[in-house]
C-alpha cells in the first residue's frame, strides 16, 4: 500500500500551525458559551480532525447538546438535532418518499424528502431511548456516508459528523446501542460534572443577563483539509507495535492474552479498534504541535477509544471491576521497559 507522503516541507508545516491556530480559535469560540469541560472539548475536536463519530456519556444537565450545538456554530457547519424518543421510525432520520402531484399536468411521483441526516452535525440525543431497528437507521450514515432509500443513493455532505448523548443513569425505557452500532464511534466520552468554581461560573452565568455569542472561525473545507493533514502524520513503528500488541492483548482467545483477561473480559475490540486509535493519536499529536504519534497519544486516548468495544464478563461485574479499570490495567502492563542507562 503507497502511504502518503509525510509532513515535511515548509507548505505541510505551515499547514499544520494553521490547524492548531484553528482549534485554539475553536476552542475560545466555544469557552464563551460552554464553561470548563476542557478534556471533552479536546476529544470532540480529536474526533472532528480524525473524521470519526462520538457518543457522550453524563447525566442530565451537563451541557453535552450546547457543547455540540456551539461546536457546528464555531465551525460554521449544518446541524441539525433529533430527539430519540421510543417511537422514532427510521424514516424519521433518513428522510421518506411522499407523493407530489404536478399542478400543470396532474402527474403523481414519489419525491424523496431529506430526513435530518442530511446536514453536517448530527446530534442524535439520548440515542438509547429509541428502539434497535431506529438506531439502525445511522448506521449507513455514519460509515458510508450516504443514505440508501426507495433503491437510491444519496451522499452526504462532507464534512459529516454524529455525535449521540445518553444517559447513563435512567435505565427505564432504554435500549441498549447494538455492538454494531457502538463500534462505529470512534469515542465513548465520558461528561463528568464540573469542579465547584466552574459551577459557580455557570451559576453566575446562568442566573443573569450574561450574553456571548459565538463567530464561526473555520469552514466546513476547512475542516476537511485538517482531516488530511492528520491522516499524513507519521507513525513510528514502535507506537503501531505498542497499538497492535495492546489491543490483541485483551481479546479473550488471542494466545497473547493474559489470564486476567480471559477471566474478566468476554469480548475484545477487533480491527477497528486499531484504526481509530492510531487515527485519534495521529489527530492529538499534531493539536499538540508535534508531527509524529508518540505511546503518550495513544496511552491518553486507549480510555475513549476503547471503553465501548470491551465486553467484561459477569464474574468481573460482579467484582465492580469496571471496564475503564480493565483498559488502565492494560495500559500500566503495556508500558515500555525503561531504559537503563550504563
Amino acid at each position: 500500500m503507497v502511504q502518503p507522503p509525510p509532513i515535511e516541507s515548509d507548505d505541510d508545516l505551515a499547514a499544520a500551525k494553521r490547524l492548531v491556530a484553528a482549534c485554539g480559535n475553536i476552542r475560545s469560540q466555544v469557552g464563551r458559551i460552554v464553561v470548563g469541560q476542557d478534556d471533552v472539548i479536546e476529544q470532540l475536536l480529536i474526533a472532528i480532525l480524525a473524521r470519526g463519530h462520538c457518543l457522550l456519556e453524563g447525566v442530565p444537565g451537563l451541557a453535552k447538546t450546547l457543547m455540540v450545538k456551539t461546536l457546528a456554530e464555531s465551525m460554521d457547519l449544518a446541524f441539525r438535532r433529533i430527539q430519540f424518543t421510543p417511537d422514532l421510525m427510521p424514516g424519521d432520520i433518513t428522510g421518506t418518499e411522499i407523493i407530489q402531484e404536478d399542478p400543470q399536468t396532474g402527474h403523481r411521483q414519489f419525491k424523496f424528502e431529506r430526513g435530518p441526516v442530511f446536514t453536517q452535525m448530527l446530534l442524535a440525543d439520548e440515542i438509547n431511548r429509541t428502539p434497535p431497528k431506529t438506531q439502525a437507521a445511522l448506521l449507513e450514515a455514519m460509515q458510508e456516508h450516504e443514505v440508501t432509500a426507495a433503491g437510491k443513493t444519496y451522499r452526504l455532505d462532507e464534512p459529516f459528523f454524529v455525535l449521540a448523548t445518553q444517559n447513563p443513569i435512567e435505565q427505564e425505557g432504554t435500549y441498549p446501542l447494538p455492538e454494531a452500532q457502538r463500534d462505529r464511534f470512534l469515542f465513548l466520552v465520558v461528561v463528568d460534572y464540573p469542579t465547584r468554581d466552574e459551577e459557580s461560573e455557570i451559576v453566575d452565568r446562568t442566573t443573569s443577563t450574561f450574553h456571548s455569542a459565538v463567530e464561526a472561525v473555520v469552514s466546513g473545507e476547512d475542516i476537511i483539509q485538517f482531516q488530511r493533514t492528520v491522516r499524513r502524520v507519521p507513525l513510528p513503528p514502535h507506537v503501531k507495535d505498542w497499538v497492535l500488541d495492546a489491543i490483541r492483548a485483551v481479546r479473550p482467545g488471542d494466545p497473547s492474552a493474559k489470564p486476567w483477561v480471559r477471566e474478566m473480559i468476554e469480548w475484545g475490540p477487533g480491527p477497528r479498534a486499531s484504526q481509530q486509535l492510531v487515527l485519534a493519536a495521529k489527530a492529538r499529536a499534531i493539536l499538540h504541535g508535534r508531527t509524529h504519534v508518540t505511546i503518550d497519544d495513544v496511552e491518553t486516548l486507549a480510555l475513549p477509544v476503547l471503553r465501548h468495544r470491551i465486553v467484561p464478563t459477569f464474574a468481573a461485574e460482579a467484582d465492580g471491576i469496571t471496564v475503564d479499570d480493565l483498559i488502565k490495567r492494560l495500559i500500566q502492563e503495556s508500558k515500555p521497559a525503561p531504559t537503563k542507562v550504563l
